[in-house]
């Protein structure tokens, strides 16, 4: 379990003041997560490598000289919000562009994505490095479509020592990709971990065995066997990994046996003695091998093994020196370290634009009916995270709650300044966004952003405009997520929604307006359909987000993101109707 916190929902960031406060003349916090004390040298490219609380050292432990420059900071085991993304890339870049790095998870791709767009918008060259080594979590010829586990360290470090070293952006693209795809890892465990607060693991191991394949956000393995000995165990790691064969062919490697949370060092110190044998044996050289916990899971039981292929380049860097909080490499940090950072950029609430009386009271009930979607799904959050752990990541209730807290509060600020309804939804969708993290957190952010912009700040919304809204929403979904109905996601239940608005605007009167108790009873009936589509996900195997890589362990279970969104406006229909 995890005995210390105070509010559950705000572990995250106490753990980023607590760990600046132990560390104040290396980090900075900023809005987001931290960056270096000092600032960036003019003109260096910027590292900035995050994603979800929870992986100490990993993110947050990893800024300061020779590693990176900057980490935002998620929520538990949540991609941090493009809004976290997007502050923490502006306070570490400084003229010599920006490296995106993080694990290769749904969320993570679209919030730094969309944080990489907003900065190239404004001229600043981004570069995105996806890491992906888990060999457990793809195809063999697949290696950049995996997720990232441990090689985030080794990845992470190479690129930061490019950089310090004078290497510009495009070098330290090149070498980071380089580094990559010479990686590979595999993990088990031997039981699950717990989220603060909560009452139990988001998974359990069965006495006796242990879990292959799992991932670094709770997610539970592909495969279960027998409980191993180390010198068993050892050699099920370095036959798994040393079976993939990585575009870079060399007998030199880097090796990484990480701890996930609760397996002792002395332990892992066991493993690695049989580890090490067997890769002696197989005829590799290891170099500045790395043993202890670097990238971990809460209190998940379990460890991994990394393999890297070193070229003379890349061992370069291995072995180049490194002062952050929680990875240090003997010797001195070369080149420029910086100067006294000055001005710190915090991203601040958006203006509140003028709105007509008619349009400042449908904010009132939009404010309104976000209050009643927060009780909702305060009521269901643990229900959607048992939904979730089955496979996936448990979060889902949670990232839900926290979203819809954060847009309601935005909705309810906004009001009080006078909004009018376009407003009111666009800045409850970035708070919902920011505070929420994850896949979901983005895809919501954007439903309420499309929602609201069908509307105006100068006129009431009426039953048209509500109706295309939804239809925006959905839309805005499919168009980032990326994902189709048949892939067991919130989408299988949002397309027949969307498809029973379309059906009921083109069905009705072009001439009329369409009125309020028309407009509920096509959502009403829109909402059946997203009911009974959200139910026969359970009958789907998934192919998309984290539960792809347990596909078959979800089949029987419905998809807790379809499930919500169908409960979502389920409750909608109800309102506008009463």
């Amino acid at each position: 379990m995890t005995y210390l916190f105070d509010d559950p929902k705000t572990f995250p960031a106490d753990a980023v003041e607590g760990l600046v406060a132990a560390h104040p003349e290396e980090l900075l916090r900023v809005h987001g997560g931290v960056v270096r004390k000092q600032a960036t040298p003019a003109g260096q490219p910027a590292l900035v490598v995050g994603g979800g609380s929870g992986h100490y050292p990993a993110f947050a432990g990893w800024v300061g000289p020779g590693f990176a420059h900057g980490a935002p900071c998620g929520n538990i085991f949540s991609s941090p919000s493009s809004d976290q993304v997007y502050s923490v890339a502006k306070n570490a870049e400084n003229g010599g562009g920006v490296i995106l790095g993080f694990g290769h998870y749904a969320g993570d791709v679209l919030h730094f994505g969309v944080a990489a767009e907003k900065l190239r918008a404004e001229g600043i060259d981004v570069r995105i490095i996806a890491v992906s080594d888990d060999v457990a979590s793809g195809q063999k010829g697949n290696h950049r479509d995996r997720r990232g586990i441990a090689g985030d360290l080794p990845v992470f470090k190479i690129a930061g020592a490019a950089i310090q070293a004078g290497a510009d952006l495009a070098d330290a693209e090149r070498l980071a990709w380089k580094a990559n795809d010479a990686t590979r890892t595999l993990g088990v465990a031997f039981d699950g971990c717990t989220l603060p607060g909560a009452e139990d693991a988001l998974f359990h191991v069965p006495e006796g065995k242990m879990a292959i394949g799992l991932g670094i956000h709770g997610e539970p393995g592909i495969d279960e066997q027998p409980l191993p000995s180390a010198k068993e165990l050892a050699k099920i790691l370095v036959d798994g990994v040393l079976a993939e064969t990585p575009e870079l062919a060399s007998d030199r490697v880097a090796v990484v046996l990480n701890g996930l949370g609760t397996v002792k060092y002395e332990e892992m110190f066991v493993v690695w003695k049989h580890a090490s044998q067997l890769l002696t044996e197989a005829g590799l050289t290891i170099v500045r091998p790395e043993v202890g916990e670097h990238v971990t899971s809460l209190d998940m039981a379990g460890l991994s093994l990394t393999v890297v292929r070193l070229d003379e380049e890349l061992e370069q860097l291995w072995l180049a020196p490194v002062e952050s909080p929680a990875f240090r490499r003997g010797g001195t940090v070369g080149g420029d370290l910086g100067e006294e950072r000055g001005e710190i950029y915090t991203p601040g609430e958006d203006p509140i634009p003028a709105a007509s009386d008619a349009s400042r009271a449908s904010a009132e009930r939009i404010a309104g009916l976000l209050g009643d979607v927060e009780v909702l799904l305060t009521e269901l959050e643990p229900e959607l995270g048992r939904l979730d752990a089955i496979a996936g990541d448990g979060d889902h209730g949670q990232g839900m709650v926290l979203g819809i807290r954060a847009a309601q509060a935005a909705a309810r600020r906004t009001v009080e300044g006078g909004s009018g309804a376009r407003t009111v939804l666009v800045q409850a969708g970035a708070a919902w966004s920011a505070e929420a993290g994850g896949t979901s957190g983005a895809l919501w952010g954007a439903a309420l952003t499309s929602l609201g912009s069908a509307f105006s700040d100068d006129a009431a919304v009426g039953g048209d405009q509500l109706l295309t809204g939804l239809v925006q929403a959905v839309e805005a979904v499919e168009r980032l997520g990326g994902a189709i109905p048949g892939d067991k996601t919130m989408v299988d239940a949002a397309v027949p929604f969307r498809e029973a608005i379309t059906l009921a605007q083109a069905n009705r009167d072009e001439a009329a307006s369409a009125p309020a108790d028309s407009a509920a009873r096509a959502i009403t009936t829109a909402a059946a359909r997203a009911v009974e589509a959200a139910a026969a996900t359970a009958d789907i195997s998934a192919s998309k987000g984290r539960a792809r890589n347990h596909g078959d362990k979800s089949v029987g279970t419905p998809d807790p993101g379809a499930i919500s969104f169908s409960r979502i406006v389920t409750l909608l229909g109800e309102k506008l109707s009463a």
